[in-house]
């Protein structure tokens, strides 16, 4: 068989068969069917609630009685937006996430870069850091409490062995804050870093090799290949962390009960203390809608700058 026989056999790049309008279908319809159990579960416990939680923000409704109670319209949002306690809450989620956000974003990144440089016995570093995570966080706070008591915690003691006075951990407003800041930096660690390492352990290998052919030191690689290569798991984990923080609500009701003082209650928690402590559902309710605007504005204001990224790019 001659070489223009076997050309001439070959199908040409149009002729390559499409999937029918009946086969697209199908796969739809496959898709939909798979998908069914899970968007039934996800409006029923989250879309559900959520517009459930909108009607009742206009209501003057009560948490220990029957009913929606009385209409009172946007009442209920201009006493949540005029009431300095909520916005206080709000300031302090706010620094909150300014406290850990640059922590949990850096410092992840560089401990992925250090162990995918280890060739050897890699689980440990993953087991070792992301252990914490999966500790709930009741029993991480109770861990840290001891620590943090004044004259016996270890912490405490720590200070003392390098000849410096242990803060107030629990009593004062700075000391409260380092408190929470510490214990969820190292609760919630493993997280960002097995996200960080699975991005860099995607990196192929070559690029490595051939930086090194060019005399660069380790540094630089990290700095001019993984930094870059790895931009867009960066802006990932900052979008993940910020949202995070700004929910933040186990560690600072468990570890402080927002003290000394309210001086380090969050938005949830103020929330939840007026819905479930001074019984004001409906109030209760048009704060969390403010919140959750809050949280939707974030998400919005980072797609859009990752949008004008790409545009520029």
């Amino acid at each position: 068989m001659s070489l223009t026989t076997i050309t001439r056999a070959e199908p040409a790049p149009s002729a390559v068969a499409r999937p029918t309008r009946s086969a697209r279908a199908e796969h739809n319809r496959a898709g939909w069917i798979f998908s069914t159990p899970f968007l039934v579960i996800y409006a029923i416990f989250l879309v559900g609630p959520v517009l459930v939680g909108l009607v009742v923000s206009f209501f003057n409704t009560a948490t220990v009685a029957p009913g929606l109670g009385e209409w009172v319209g946007l009442d209920n949002y201009a006493e949540v937006l005029g009431d300095g306690e909520f916005w206080a809450s709000m300031w302090h989620s706010t620094l909150f996430t300014l406290l850990t956000t640059p922590l949990l974003v850096v410092l992840p990144l560089v401990a992925a870069m250090l162990a995918a440089r280890v060739s050897r016995n890699q689980w440990f570093f993953r087991l070792a850091f992301f252990a914490p995570y999966v500790v709930p966080s009741s029993i991480v706070c109770l861990i840290f409490a001891f620590m943090y008591t004044p004259e016996t915690g270890l912490i405490s003691h720590a200070f003392g062995w390098v000849g410096l006075t242990a803060p107030d951990f629990l009593g004062s407003v700075n000391g409260a804050w380092f408190s929470v800041v510490m214990l969820t930096v190292w609760w919630t660690f493993g997280f960002n870093f097995i996200l960080y390492l699975a991005a860099i352990m995607d990196i192929p290998e070559d690029i490595y090799e051939a930086a090194a052919l060019d005399g660069t030191s380790p540094l630089q690689q990290m700095r001019h290949l993984t930094i870059p290569m790895v931009r867009s798991t960066i802006s990932l984990v900052v979008l993940l962390q910020v949202l995070a923080s700004l929910k933040v609500f186990d560690q600072i009701y468990l570890l402080l009960a927002g003290g000394p003082d309210k001086a380090t209650r969050p938005a949830i928690e103020y929330i939840y203390d007026t819905g479930f402590t001074s019984y004001r559902g409906g109030y209760a309710a048009a704060a969390t809608m403010v919140y959750f605007l809050a949280l939707v504005l974030v998400a919005v204001i980072w797609a859009l700058l990752r949008r004008g990224r790409k545009v520029e790019a």
